[in-house]
């Protein structure tokens, strides 16, 4: 399974050519107060971090916007005075690419929260593997992804601020990928930093790998980070990819080097899931 959740810039579908069977417009809840019932205790301005909510003597502001729509307003309001209301935030689509299946979010033009539509897709995945209903059905349950699901490929946004921590969260291994640059070798180190407190096995792919310095590998072999994969810098990968084309299909070399990247990865997590197995034992 194939899934998108690069969600303000969504590019899968660009070179996987899915077919679409599902779009759904989805919307994130908001607070809305009723002042004739509000006592002005700011309860609810107290709980929120965001300051999506505050009182003002016997006047209460909301700004939508900044809104993440975790609903704490809602649940400590003792005067029950806070509904939901709705606000847009995107939209999941869903098919079939292959034989593979296929998730994508994309969010609103103008929207700044990406997380929350993040959530939901992971939300509307696990919703169809438990009950093989389909997607934007009544029930929605608000789960992580079941151990049930098929091997997941997640297309992660870049950087390491909440939307790519938002997706990586549920990873059992992580791909990070550089290139051999000074600026390749800052990120590398933020994401490495960032995302080791997860406790995952992680490993690098080195793009354009013969292009640049040798600090990358440097530090991937002082932190003990595995490179799984390099790929060279070459006209040909840059064409594939400037037309739609998925790498690994342009030359038989590109679909070995992938396909070993790809068993890497399987056998990292075979080993992983036979030693929780036996922790459990």
């Amino acid at each position: 399974m194939a899934v998108d959740l690069d969600v303000e810039e969504p590019n899968l579908h660009l070179f996987l050519h899915p077919v679409v069977e599902h779009t759904e417009e989805v919307a994130i809840d908001i607070p809305i107060v009723d002042e004739s019932t509000c006592d002005f205790c700011r309860k609810c301005a107290e709980i929120c971090q965001f300051k999506a909510i505050t009182v003002f003597g016997d006047i209460v502001l909301t700004y939508p916007e900044m809104c993440h729509g975790c609903g704490g307003c809602m649940a400590v309001c003792p005067q029950n005075a806070i509904s939901a209301g709705k606000r847009p935030l995107g939209e999941i689509l869903h098919g079939k690419a292959g034989k593979a299946g296929f998730w994508m979010g994309r969010l609103r033009v103008g929207e700044a929260m990406s997380p929350p539509l993040m959530r939901l897709v992971k939300q509307r995945i696990g919703q169809a593997a438990r009950s093989g209903s389909a997607p934007g059905s009544a029930e929605r349950p608000a789960v992580d992804l079941p151990d049930i699901l098929p091997d997941i490929l997640i297309d992660a946004p870049p950087g390491v601020s909440c939307p790519a921590m938002n997706a990586v969260m549920d990873a059992d291994v992580i791909v990070l990928v550089t290139e051999p640059t000074p600026f390749g070798l800052y990120d590398l180190k933020l994401a490495h930093e960032a995302f080791e407190r997860l406790h995952v096995p992680m490993g690098v792919v080195i793009n354009r790998s013969d292009i640049g310095t040798l600090d990358t590998r440097t530090y991937c072999r002082e932190r003990g980070l595995d490179i799984w994969a390099e790929i060279p810098f070459e006209r040909s990968i840059a064409e594939a990819y400037a037309t739609g084309k998925i790498v690994a299909e342009t030359e038989p070399r590109h679909f070995d080097r992938f396909r070993g990247l790809a068993q890497t990865l399987m056998d990292i997590d075979m080993r992983r899931n036979r030693q929780q197995e036996g922790n459990h034992a």
